[in-house]
């Protein structure tokens, strides 16, 4: 019988293509997502992928009743990917209470229920913003943890600490954390990709939005950087690499191959890339030039980091495989296939 898997923020960018990785490896998948930033329709790309519907239950996780049905209504849930959450450092900076609200409590209620259900392990979607501006690159799982530079970063160390008491505390489940760069991205087969809603928050889609014409401008926040060219540093991970480094956590997991009840990871690719590097490539796979301009620095922006994946090879045995051209092919791509759908 095959394992049943929850996924919270299932609908959404990393979620969707995780749901992909999990159904093509076997597993049974029950999607739940309040649809703030992302829509329903998701679900019928995974389908035209995987040829399966994950169920899908539209709910808040911060909604505690609700989860109680949930988990009533779908017994025997061995497992869960922890997606839910509100993600963008500018925003979180300019409603914290907010991203407290939505990213603290949503957590607390899922560990509160899942030994009442027996629920054997979470993967946790943790952010290398918990690092701060490091004092070197690249970071291994062993760089001190900086005070946080937006609510969104200090949510993800408070969500880790949470985790790390509740398991001390004799709860009986494991977690696995995963400290995810900077995804970029689609699916090779243009069904999903990043799709958020209003105006993006992260940088890749508002690249393609701009090369596509949809966004007259893309604003590059600062030249004046202590890196090469002067704009920031980021590790950019494909999506796919990413979402199946998610089954690789839920497999080790479940079988008890852990070494310890709560394990941590770095997900990258160990290549910094910047900002303008980033626009060049783009424009050299998509044949487009771009329109931007340099602005001034953005609050919250930590300068450089980059990761050191080396006990994610070895410990869980995955390695970050894309190019950055084909990574950011993919992503146009994707916002060509949605111009060709008329969705934008």
């Amino acid at each position: 019988m095959s394992k049943r898997i929850l996924v919270t923020g299932g609908t959404g960018y990393i979620g969707s293509h995780t749901v992909v990785e999990l159904q093509q490896a076997g597993y049974e998948v029950i999607i739940i997502d309040n649809l703030s930033n992302s829509n329903a329709d998701v679900i019928e790309g995974i389908v035209r992928i995987t040829g399966i519907r994950p169920a899908f239950e539209e709910l808040d996780c911060i909604d505690l009743p609700a989860l109680q049905t949930l988990f009533e209504k779908y017994p025997g849930i061995d497992g869960i990917i922890h997606f839910a959450a509100s993600k963008a450092v500018g925003e979180s900076v300019q409603k914290p209470l907010l991203y407290y609200r939505n990213n603290l409590v949503s957590l607390i209620n899922l560990l509160e229920l899942m030994p009442r259900y027996d629920v054997k392990g979470i993967v946790f979607s943790s952010s290398c913003t918990v690092y701060g501006e490091p004092d070197h690159n690249p970071i291994d799982e062993s760089a001190p943890i900086k005070p946080a530079e937006s609510p969104y970063g200090n949510t993800k160390q408070i969500n880790e600490e949470i985790i790390r008491d509740f398991i001390h505390s004799g709860a009986p489940v494991k977690s696995i954390i995963l400290r995810y760069f900077n995804p970029i991205g689609a699916h090779p087969s243009a069904e999903i990709g990043e799709l958020p809603i209003g105006v993006p928050q992260n940088l890749v889609p508002y690249i393609t939005q701009t090369g596509i014409g949809i966004r007259q401008q893309l604003s590059v926040f600062g030249n004046d950087y202590n890196t090469p060219d002067g704009s920031c540093i980021r590790d950019f991970i494909n999506v796919v690499d990413l979402a199946k480094a998610h089954v690789t956590a839920v497999e080790r997991m479940l079988a008890g191959k852990s070494e310890e009840k709560v394990e941590i990871f770095n997900l990258g690719t160990g290549r910094g890339v910047s900002v303008l590097e980033l626009i060049e490539v783009f424009e050299r796979v998509s044949g487009q030039k771009l329109n931007y301009k340099i602005v001034g620095r953005r609050e919250g922006d930590i300068e450089q980091i980059w990761a050191n994946p080396e006990k994610a090879n070895k410990v869980l045995g995955w390695t970050a495989k894309e190019t950055i051209e084909d990574t950011v092919a993919s992503a146009w791509r994707w916002q060509q296939r949605l111009r060709e759908r008329g969705v934008m």
